[in-house]
């Protein structure tokens, strides 16, 4: 029956890797050199832990400095559209201005026309963006993690 078949195809194994000794020895060490070779990885590159910040009050946002502000976004997306409204209308009511456009080519193309006081916003979605500066792109804080 099965246990009979089971026990044969048990024994079969056990001839098959005691006739092929070098690839059972290699089924074996393989993985724990790989083991080895992460944990010495790890432990040369180790987890930085930075200090807290202390809490500070840095002061309401005076509007005269956003005075002419621009902020360019793609895509122009419905969700896109409402978060920069609330963002020029809700905190500001004058002095920034906001502007769409239809590809990251043209942000890129208007932020090199444009004074230095151009941002650009990249919605990747609904909960994630990238800001694009003159000459750099911020990414979030959430890719800054360890290794």
């Amino acid at each position: 029956g099965v246990w009979r078949q089971t026990r044969a195809l048990l024994f079969k194994n056990c001839l098959i890797k005691c006739r092929t000794k070098k690839s059972s020895v290699q089924e074996v060490l393989f993985p724990l050199f790989f083991l080895f070779w992460l944990i010495l990885m790890s432990m040369m590159h180790p987890h930085r832990k930075y200090e807290e910040v202390a809490t500070t009050d840095l002061g309401s946002l005076h509007p005269s400095v956003l005075v002419n502000f621009v902020i360019g976004y793609t895509p122009p997306t419905p969700v896109a559209r409402e978060i920069m409204k609330k963002v020029a209308f809700d905190n500001f009511e004058d002095g920034l201005i906001t502007e769409e456009y239809l590809s990251e080519e043209e942000l890129e193309e208007a932020s090199f026309l444009k004074p230095s006081n151009f941002v650009g916003v990249v919605f990747k979605d609904s909960m994630s963006y990238q800001l694009r500066f003159r000459d750099s792109i911020a990414m979030s804080s959430i890719y800054t993690e360890s290794r």
